[in-house]
């Protein structure tokens, strides 16, 4: 219900298991969306997508976010790095759609000798894969991961396979490994948005489907926390 945000300034919604689930809406998110407006921002742990094709995506099944009010872990993360780290030489594993990204933002690609590793969502990665960026690993490059959920919710309540299950698979071949994330439970992005509208957290309201990561940073934030519970949700 719209209700439930009526009162905020800001509402920062998490996508899979909150808006929709698979590729399709849930029957109340177009509704809940539109009443929201131009107060909703987006803050989701997708990284397969950027920002400009996910909005695109919405609009299709009738929720019109624009991109500029869409933060992606994948893509924020390539930000992030391109900003911090401009100079390093990075090797990406991720989806087309975020390469093509991170050629356009001036990232300096390295498949060889990288300094950088860009763990996302990469549905092409396999043991070839796994054995690159063990080797990586091993010669001293920084691993960055865009996200550590190991699923999201499908429409039917079944997981479905994420980043963070690609983390536990390369945990499983080299034992604990160091990494960094700005990806949620982190509250980069949640951060970034107050600080692009200028809204103090006891103003905004945060809706999501998981307390362990939406949950902990609204309650990191000092934020309100509405927790989404869809019907066949475990």
């Amino acid at each position: 219900s719209a209700d439930l945000t009526s009162d905020a300034r800001l509402v920062l919604a998490d996508l899979d298991g909150c808006l929709i689930s698979e590729g399709r809406p849930f029957p109340d998110a177009c509704g809940f969306v539109e009443a929201c407006g131009d107060r909703l921002w987006i803050i989701s742990n997708n990284s397969s997508h950027t920002a400009e094709a996910l909005s695109a995506e919405l609009a299709a099944m009738g929720l019109n976010v624009a991109a500029d009010r869409i933060l992606l872990a994948g893509e924020q993360t390539l930000r992030h790095l391109r900003a911090a780290q401009p100079d390093h030489r990075v090797a990406l594993y991720a989806s087309d759609c975020l390469r093509t990204q991170a050629r356009a933002i001036g990232l300096q690609a390295e498949d060889q000798h990288p300094e950088i590793i860009i763990l996302c969502r990469d549905p092409e990665f396999a043991m070839p894969q796994m054995a690159d960026v063990t080797a990586h690993c091993l010669r001293g490059a920084k691993l960055w991961v865009s996200n550590t959920d190991t699923a999201h919710p499908g429409q039917d309540g079944r997981p479905v396979p994420e980043t963070g299950a690609l983390l536990a698979a390369l945990r499983a071949v080299m034992g604990e490994v160091a990494f960094d994330c700005i990806g949620k439970p982190h509250t980069h992005m949640a951060n970034t948005v107050l600080h692009l509208t200028g809204t103090a957290p006891q103003d905004a309201v945060f809706l999501g489907d998981n307390a362990d990561t939406d949950g902990a940073i609204a309650r990191a934030m000092g934020m309100r926390f509405v927790h989404v519970v869809r019907e066949g949700a475990a």
